[in-house]
């Protein structure tokens, strides 16, 4: 629990840095909403504001159409306390941007918001599905089931001619910042700006190395190379030198935007968002320490050294499963910060993850379990839980609390 006697009084963002900085903020450091792995299903946001505030007649608009992720407004930020918000990149996962919003109703009947080139259609067995860039004359790349709340990714792989694999096919979505990056980024420090009291995470675009969510690509409208989930898991012992190609490429594009972003951002960020590729699995690592050191850490450390050689901001990760024995490895690559800290997951107890990496990283995250307590649990199962873990990650700061990864859509209010 935070130390009440002192430091009365932060900001929102003061209350951040200190918790960055392994200080003790006067109370513990809250975020919701500021990335697409710490938010909440619009249907749980909106039952929420609903039992919060009152307004049973307003559409959440879903901000992160992939997994169906609602806003948190300016006012129910503040009712419920939450220190951070997050500028997320121009495009959505399915390509298209947020704006001319339309209604749209979910599985479980909640109203809600869409943005406007969130065109679906509806098969016969009531499943949703989405295209990439709003457009309906390709394939569709995302599927919601009938009784679903988010989408699933629908893989496009076209055939493999090995002899005509080109890593170039797998780096089609990158590329510099273009001018309608640059609006888009204006528009968004002016937002920022407007609420200068709150801490801020820039998500970093690019730098998500083998992140399978993107992978297949689901914002393409065609998407090309090694597009396959399986495929490309394979491919990362079969075709070593194919995916360090992809990788250097795709580092030198992501050194050059991040330069552009440090020049227009400046100290207004906080944290910065690297990756959201996992590395454990419930039972273990996915992944051994000298796969990633050989695959991944070379790349993480250029991004990282570049953005603590040039700036303030702390670099955060975010890898589901059981991962400690990974963590000294993300240190080293110059990570500051690891979410969700899923600590259901094997190895991962919270009393040892601070005990052993608490002075050298910051958890964000693992404040209660989605996947049983928070879901399942009583209220007063949830409380204790809650209580236990701000005791132990807050001690001394270096904790931002935050569920075990986004709450679920048919969470209890």
């Amino acid at each position: 629990m935070s130390d009440s006697s002192t430091n009365h009084g932060m900001t929102s963002r003061q209350r951040l840095q200190a918790a960055l900085t392994h200080r003790q903020p006067d109370r513990v450091c809250v975020d919701f909403g500021s990335t697409f792995v710490t938010g909440i299903h619009v249907s749980a946001i909106s039952k929420l504001r609903a039992a919060v505030i009152g307004d049973t007649d307003y559409r959440v608009k879903v901000i992160e159409p992939y997994q169906m992720l609602g806003e948190v407004d300016d006012q129910l930020r503040t009712l419920l306390g939450i220190d951070v918000v997050g500028v997320p990149p121009r495009a959505t996962m399915f390509g298209f941007e947020l704006g001319d919003w339309k209604p749209f109703t979910g599985n479980d009947g909640t109203e809600m918001l869409v943005p406007g080139q969130f065109n679906f259609k509806v098969d016969e067995q009531g499943d949703t599905y989405v295209f990439p860039e709003g457009d309906m004359s390709v394939p569709a790349s995302g599927r919601m089931p009938k009784t679903g709340y988010f989408f699933d990714t629908i893989v496009r792989q076209p055939p493999i001619e090995e002899e005509r694999l080109d890593p170039e096919d797998n780096l089609e979505e990158f590329g510099l910042l273009t001018d309608a990056d640059m609006a888009y980024y204006a528009h968004m420090r002016d937002w920022l700006d407007a609420r200068s009291e709150c801490g801020a995470v820039l998500i970093i675009p690019g730098t998500g190395f083998g992140d399978i969510a993107l992978v297949p690509a689901p914002f393409l409208k065609n998407p090309r190379g090694i597009r396959d989930i399986e495929e490309w898991y394979i491919s990362t012992v079969t075709r070593k030198d194919y995916v360090l190609k992809v990788f250097e490429q795709q580092c030198k594009i992501a050194e050059q935007n991040i330069q552009t972003l440090i020049d227009f951002f400046s100290d207004r960020i906080d944290v910065a968002f690297i990756t959201g590729t996992d590395f454990g699995t419930q039972r273990g690592p996915f992944i051994s320490n000298v796969a990633y050191r050989e695959l991944y850490q070379p790349f993480h450390k250029r991004i990282n050294g570049l953005i603590h050689a040039k700036t303030n901001w702390k670099t955060f990760m975010h890898s589901c499963g059981s991962v400690f024995t990974l963590i000294p490895d993300f240190i080293e690559s110059g990570f500051d910060i690891l979410n969700p800290v899923q600590c259901s997951a094997a190895q991962m107890d919270p009393l040892e993850l601070k005990k052993t990496y608490g002075r050298d990283i910051v958890f964000w995250g693992g404040g209660v379990d989605t996947q049983k307590t928070i879901a399942f649990g009583t209220p007063d199962e949830v409380y204790r839980e809650v209580r236990d873990r701000i005791a132990v990650f807050n001690q001394e700061g270096g904790f931002v609390f935050n569920s075990i990864h986004n709450i679920k859509g048919n969470t209890p209010t």
